[in-house]
């Protein structure tokens, strides 16, 4: 994509041979109406992930899944929780149930806990897609300012191409969606539409 600053930022990370999807805290804290998260209009995300993961499992490619997961007394949240209380609902323990996986898992498919906004901070992430033979992460889940830009940025960093589907992501509001979605496509990730994903999951 050309920025409006020329051709500055206008590279392609391009596809690997074996892309991996990576489903980024798609719970019910984000998607049930009455979440502390709770996102507007959750369920074209829903729906687009549940299509990538289809795709994906048909295929046999990777999918992996994050959740957000503290000690009942906040004790691994570091400084995080303490910018954004609200954490406190992925507490063991906490009541509501807030950080279970609004689309199931295979048994076989990989959770993936987190303590902090990228997927790959502090996780056995990199090493179970390079297992995997992985070199591409087609990025789908929530929120895209939040977890799924950081993630999508340290995937990068981690030598690993990062796709993210516009359609399979969602925000607060749109304005933050669409901004950060230029920002990525522009620095850090190709931004692509669920059709071009799915053609090559």
């Amino acid at each position: 994509m050309t920025g409006p600053h020329g051709s500055a930022f206008s590279g392609r990370v391009g596809w690997g041979a074996a892309p991996a999807l990576l489903v980024i805290d798609l719970v019910r804290a984000y998607t049930d109406p009455a979440g502390p998260f709770a996102l507007p209009d959750p369920a074209p995300a829903v729906a687009a992930t549940r299509e990538l993961v289809a795709a994906a499992r048909a295929h046999g490619r990777l999918v992996v899944w994050t959740v957000v997961r503290y000690a009942p007394g906040l004790e691994d949240g570091g400084l995080f929780v303490r910018k954004v209380p609200a954490l406190a609902c992925f507490a063991e323990g906490a009541p509501g149930g807030w950080g279970e996986l609004t689309v199931r898992p295979d048994a076989r498919e990989p959770v993936v806990v987190k303590q902090y906004a990228s997927a790959f901070f502090g996780t056995s992430l990199a090493s179970t897609l390079r297992a995997a033979g992985a070199d591409t992460v087609v990025i789908a889940g929530v929120s895209t300012s939040g977890c799924v830009r950081a993630t999508a940025m340290d995937a990068l960093n981690a030598g690993f191409r990062p796709h993210v589907v516009r359609s399979a992501c969602a925000d607060r509001t749109p304005a933050l969606h669409e901004n950060n979605l230029a920002d990525l496509d522009a620095k850090y990730a190709d931004v692509v539409e669920l059709d071009e994903a799915l053609a090559h999951l």
